[in-house]
C-alpha cells in the first residue's frame, strides 16, 4: 500500500470535518466530489452555492456563504474580541469575515465548527497562513511553525519506499541554526506520525562532512549539533550533500560512518530558496507527487496548497489534514 493510500484509509476511519475556503477554483469542487465519494472527510465549502457547478457537491457538502449565514455575526464579534487588543476595529472585523474566506474559515475552526482547513490553490501562502497564525495560533510548547512537502516518488529505492519529507519548503525563509534544528526535529515527528516508519534526517548543504568551508555550512553544522542534542530519539546527521544523503554508493565514499547518509527520508534544506526549488524540481522532472505545504506546529491543522496543485494532490492534502 502506498503512503497516500494508507493516509486515506486512516482518514476514512475518523471522519474529520475539513473546510475548503476556495470554492471559486474548479479544482476544489472537482476534488470535493472525490473526497466525499471516497469518504475521506466531511466538508464545509465557503462560497455562494449558486456559483458551484456540481450538483453532487452541492447536495453532499455543507456550503456556507458568509454574506447570508446565521453564524456570521457571531464570527465577527468573536474575531473583534480576539484581535481588539491588536488594534482591530469591529468594522475591520466585519470586512474580514464577509470578504476574506480564510478569516471566516479560521474562526469556524477556532470556535469548534470544524477540525482543519486546506487552502492555497488560488491564494498565496501569506493569504493562507497569516489569518491562521493570528487566530488559531501556534500550539503550546512549540518553538515555531514551519512547513514541509510530503513527496511520493516513482523510484521506491529513494527515501522510505519512495516517500520523503522536504522541509522547510513553504514557510520559514532563512532559518537560523536554532530554527533549523527545530525544523529537523519537528519534521522527524511528522514523518513518524504520518508515514509510520523511522525518520532518518539529513541536514543538507553543498558540502559533506567538511568538504567545503563557509559561514553557511557552519550554520548547518551548528544546527545539526543542536538537533542531535534536542532530539536524541532520532537519527540526524549533517552536513550532507543531497547525493550523500540519499545514494548509498555516494554515502559509502563521502560519509561512511554516518547513521543517515545514503538512507535519508527527511531532507532539511538550509533555506526556503533551496527547499522550494528542490521540491519543484523533483515534482516536475521526476513526476513525483507533492503533497503540501503541510504546516507543523499549529494548534489546529491548517494546510497550504501550491497554486500548481493537481486535483489528486488536493485530495491527498485533505486526507493528510484529516
Amino acid at each position: 500500500m502506498s503512503f497516500i493510500d494508507n493516509i486515506k484509509l486512516r482518514a476514512k476511519n475518523i471522519n474529520k470535518k475539513i473546510i475548503l475556503p476556495e470554492s471559486m477554483d474548479q479544482r476544489i469542487i472537482d476534488a470535493s466530489e472525490i473526497i466525499i465519494k471516497e469518504g475521506l472527510a466531511s466538508l464545509i465549502i465557503i462560497g455562494d452555492k449558486n456559483n458551484i457547478n456540481n450538483d453532487f457537491v452541492k447536495n453532499n457538502t455543507t456550503i456556507i456563504d458568509p454574506k447570508n449565514s446565521n453564524i456570521t455575526e457571531t464570527l465577527i464579534n468573536e474575531l473583534y474580541e480576539l484581535r481588539k487588543n491588536k488594534g482591530l476595529t469591529i468594522e475591520e472585523a466585519r470586512n474580514l469575515i464577509l470578504n476574506d474566506y480564510m478569516y471566516f474559515a479560521c474562526m469556524l475552526v477556532k470556535l469548534g465548527y470544524a477540525d482543519g482547513i486546506v487552502s492555497g490553490v488560488c491564494h498565496s501562502t501569506t493569504n493562507t497562513l497569516k489569518p491562521a497564525l493570528q487566530i488559531i495560533k501556534t500550539a503550546d510548547n512549540v518553538p515555531l511553525v514551519s512547513a514541509f512537502f510530503l513527496m511520493e516518488c516513482t523510484d521506491d529505492t529513494i527515501g522510505d519506499h519512495g516517500t520523503l519529507i522536504f522541509a522547510d519548503s513553504g514557510l520559514v525563509e532563512y532559518p537560523n541554526s536554532d530554527e533549523l534544528s527545530d525544523i529537523a526535529g519537528m519534521s522527524a515527528d511528522s514523518f513518524k506520525y504520518l508515514v509510520g516508519d523511522e525518520p532518518l534526517v539529513a541536514m543538507l548543504s553543498y558540502s559533506t562532512k567538511g568538504s567545503a568551508k563557509s559561514e553557511y555550512i557552519d550554520k548547518v553544522v551548528e544546527a545539526t549539533n543542536k538537533a542531535k542534542e534536542k532530539y536524541p530519539q532520532y537519527k540526524i546527521d549533517g552536513e550532507l550533500q543531497l547525493d550523500s544523503a540519499i545514494v548509498p554508493e555516494v554515502a559509502s565514499r563521502k560519509a561512511s560512518d554516518s547513521p543517515v547518509a545514503g538512507r535519508a527520508n527527511v531532507l532539511v534544506f538550509p533555506n526556503l530558496d533551496a527547499g522550494n526549488i528542490g521540491y519543484k524540481l523533483v515534482e516536475r522532472f521526476a513526476h513525483a507527487k507533492a503533497y503540501g505545504p503541510i504546516t507543523q506546529g499549529m494548534a489546529k491543522p491548517v494546510n497550504d496548497l501550491s497554486r500548481g496543485s493537481s486535483i489528486e494532490e488536493i485530495v491527498g492534502v485533505v486526507a493528510i489534514t484529516a
